[in-house]
């Protein structure tokens, strides 16, 4: 898991580690307003103004998503690389069991 950088939260005097994706889906909740803000700071012990500071950042940041293109994947590519170093890890094992019948281990 991706931790957000300079997100280290002093709550009362309890220090935790906010988690990229934890801040995205505590937003999303805020958005959806099907519960208070009291409600989600109860079920995700979190201080109201850092939900409504993620909320507001989320909407302000959101534009982001359709700027950029997502990356390309060569599904295909990746999937050779990966056969080919299934076969070498097999003939690794072979070698290795064969070395090993002769040392009598």
């Amino acid at each position: 898991m991706k931790i957000c950088t300079n997100l280290t939260v002093d709550y009362e005097s309890k220090k935790k580690e906010i988690y990229c994706g934890f801040k995205a889906q505590v937003a999303i909740e805020a958005l959806k307003e099907r519960e208070s803000l009291a409600d989600l700071t109860k079920r995700f012990d979190v201080h109201p103004n850092m939900i409504s500071k993620w909320k507001q950042e989320f909407i302000e940041r959101s534009a982001e998503i359709f700027e950029t293109q997502p990356p390309e994947v060569n599904f295909e590519a990746e999937r050779e690389k990966l056969f080919a170093k299934i076969g070498q890890l097999e003939m690794e094992r072979d070698w290795l069991k064969k070395i090993s019948k002769r040392a009598g281990l």
